[in-house]
């Protein structure tokens, strides 16, 4: 059992810096996991361990030989502990970029393979913090091509700043502390802050550039554009709070002394990128007054209640964390919405059309349009960093409910802009939801139902059809009726998610996947074997010979070999359209072709084909399973009449309130950032200025895309 400051960080001569967690991570994940695996490529040979809830099934043992260096750790997240086992593609994501941009040459690369389309990232920044900020302005317009970068190296203190503006309206800078991101800032930011802004204002000075301009340049305005990333080291840190969001450590001086002396020098050297800057700084503080003057007519409108805009229907309530507000896209579904929902706490907000994209605009511009000019005034909260007060918010659940086509797409979508870009601390609080209309009517004579989404469908099908049918399956006395039959149907529907995915592992050749599936899960299978697990037939030659014997019966030439590294047994095949294979552990490790072999195996012994089918006094035979399938799906749609809405007008007062708005009946999805980054970049593709990306954005993404509406 590993010990509490037994990492090699508690000794000062290991590690100049560290953060993290107190050099026991691994134990943590051990002692949390139902399940772990731990393999170690060391000095041309392979040694394995496997856990369960943290305690050694087995000793460190020598497996194999191999070439290979490192470390490879396996672990599944005990649900005997954890509620919820669900891990974020977006946050590991942002964590691993992080790690890849502050520890320069590094290569990280992340899989997700859990859904289609499969997700993966490869994080490698040759230049560190200088290149990372160059991606964050990838698909922007920059100032100067080349990123800023100063580095300062000491036993007591390292500094790391890379700055590169774009000309957007968008400021971005990260702060970090040995590695670790200080969300919420501290002294190192604080420094760099201020000699920012004062060697930007005494340049403008020097250079004559803001003679024409009476006041000095703030912030905001020097910041207006920028990305930029602080990174300092320093042995001993001082952090606020549990999650180390704040650095309190003494370093703002040295940080602020260190980068006024040497952004000086630069902009002495480099006048032309000098001038760009300063000019527009200069240009976002006269903006800034003209933003002003328009922010002036906003906060008139929303400090007093008989200012709202006359659109909005307002609710009775007055306590914020009981109220909500739907933003529903045109005067039609506004109007089903007013009449259609619970006046005492829910408020109604139309908006005409299409609003403004303020990623492409100007703050002035923004609160010159109406529809923005309506939705500020509505939530109460101010707009613009000098008046935005997230406390005023009149409403603690913001809902977008649009349509459920292309149009209403572009309308939530443009409402996401303005929130991430100009109220982004609603979305991180998690008060902005949007409301999931049903994409279905489903009416069985006199009876109506909604149906949320597509695999919803299935299953209403399905438990529709199987009310009136019975089932007999081949050498069975017993007959298979309604919900039961229903729950294996759509085992079914399941198994053959499975497939698809496992078969893609396999080249796409699905008559391999079938044959591999009948000798580890069919009947006579060698998981039948009493005790036998996937990972115990690959440790047994017996078991694979078998496995083999059946591949090579329906015609596939193979070859029975040891994988040396891992002391396994595996198979040498080629598919079907000729490409070698090789079915070893590597390949029956992936969750789909596991969760195939399992669902397999249920349904042969459950529901194995042929059948009898009885339905209203008649009984047919059905020959396969697919075919049982579709005879059941046939089956269901014969007496339903089935809507499929594309628009909230579609539905009346009563349905929309009943499908979409009661509390006790709807879905709304909470819209969160797990990825700061990635959902910068996304926006910046799709709201953006560039056309090359958004194209190429489209044509990656286009096969994804199920059920379009054009």
């Amino acid at each position: 059992m590993r010990h509490s400051h037994a990492g090699g960080k508690f000794d000062s001569n290991a590690y100049k810096v560290s953060g993290g967690l107190h050099g026991v991570g691994v134990s943590v994940v051990n002692f949390l996991s139902e399940t772990l695996r731990l393999e170690i490529w060391r000095e041309g040979k392979t040694y394995e361990q496997e856990y369960v809830r943290g305690v050694p099934v087995v000793a460190l043992r020598q497996t194999g030989k191999t070439k290979k260096r490192g470390t490879k750790i396996t672990f599944k997240p005990d649900t005997q502990i954890f509620v919820h086992t669900e891990f974020s593609f977006d946050k590991l994501s942002e964590r691993l970029r992080e790690k890849a941009f502050l520890n320069k040459g590094i290569r990280i690369t992340i899989k997700d393979e859990r859904e289609e389309p499969e997700r993966s990232h490869e994080f490698y920044y040759k230049g560190g913090i200088a290149e990372f900020v160059k991606h964050l302005n990838k698909n922007k317009s920059t100032l100067h091509d080349k990123p800023i970068y100063f580095e300062k190296e000491g036993d007591s203190l390292s500094i790391e700043v890379a700055i590169q503006y774009n000309d957007g309206y968008d400021e971005k800078v990260y702060s970090f502390a040995n590695n670790i991101n200080t969300v919420d800032g501290g002294t190192h930011l604080s420094g760099f802050r201020s000699a920012f802004t004062r060697t930007i204002n005494a340049y403008a000075q020097s250079s004559g550039l803001a003679k024409n301009f009476k006041s000095s340049l703030t912030g905001d305005d020097v910041r207006e554009g920028l990305v930029a990333v602080i990174s300092v080291k320093l042995p001993q840190p001082q952090f606020e709070g549990q999650t180390k969001g704040k650095l309190n450590s003494d370093v703002k001086g040295a940080v602020e002394s260190f980068l006024n002396e040497r952004l000086t020098e630069y902009f002495e050297q480099n006048p032309t990128v000098a001038r760009r800057v300063v000019g527009k700084s200069l240009d976002a503080a006269r903006a800034r007054e003209a933003a002003r003057k328009a922010r002036e007519i906003v906060r008139k409108g929303a400090m007093g209640s008989t200012m709202l805009p006359g659109k909005l229907a307002d609710c009775q309530e007055r306590d914020p964390a009981l109220s909500e507000i739907y933003i529903v896209e045109g005067d039609s579904a506004g109007g089903s919405a007013k009449q259609g929902r619970d006046r005492k706490n829910q408020a109604i907000l139309p908006l005409k059309g299409k609003i403004l994209n303020v990623e492409k605009a100007r703050f002035d511009k923004m609160l010159g349009h109406s529809e923005i000019k309506s939705l500020i005034m509505a939530l109460g909260t101010g707009i613009g960093k000098e008046d935005f007060d997230a406390g005023k918010l009149r409403y603690h659940k913001i809902i977008l409910m649009t349509d459920a086509d292309v149009d209403g797409s572009h309308i939530r979508t443009l409402l996401l802009t303005f929130f991430y870009r100009q109220m982004s601390e609603l979305v991180e609080k998690g008060y902005v939801y949007i409301a999931q209309p049903p994409l279905f009517k489903v009416k069985r004579g006199k009876k109506e139902e909604y149906i949320k989404d597509e695999g919803s469908m299935i299953r209403y099908l399905m438990r529709m059809a199987t009310a009136d049918m019975t089932v007999k399956t081949t050498g069975a006395r017993d007959v298979i009726e309604g919900k039961e039959l229903a729950k294996s149907l759509e085992k079914m529907v399941d198994f053959k998610h499975y497939c698809e995915r496992a078969s893609r592992r396999i080249g796409g050749d699905s008559h391999l996947l079938q044959t591999l599936l009948e000798a580890f899960g069919g009947k006579k299978g060698v998981l039948r074997k009493e005790g036998a697990t996937l990972r115990k037939i690959f440790q047994d030659g017996d078991l694979m010979a078998r496995v083999e014997a059946v591949l090579s019966k329906v015609g596939y030439k193979t070859e029975l070999t040891t994988d040396e590294e891992h002391g396994l047994w595996e198979i040498e095949t080629s598919t079907n359209s000729g490409v070698n294979l090789s079915i070893d552990w590597n390949f029956a490790s992936f969750v789909e072709f596991q969760k195939a072999v399992e669902l397999y195996s249920e349904l042969e012994d459950k529901l194995a084909a042929p059948f009898i089918t009885g339905e209203n006094g008649t009984q047919d035979e059905v020959a396969t399973r697919d075919a049982l399938l579709e005879k059941v799906l046939a089956a269901a749609k014969k007496d339903l009449s089935i809507q499929r809405y594309k628009g909230l007008g579609e539905m009346n007062p009563e349905q929309l309130w009943e499908t979409t708005m009661n509390p006790e009946k709807r879905t709304l999805l909470q819209v969160r950032i797990d990825d700061a980054v990635e959902t910068d970049e996304m926006f910046t593709v799709l709201m953006g200025d560039a056309v090359e990306p958004r194209r190429k954005f489209i044509e990656d993404n286009a096969l994804d895309v199920r059920n379009l509406d054009v």
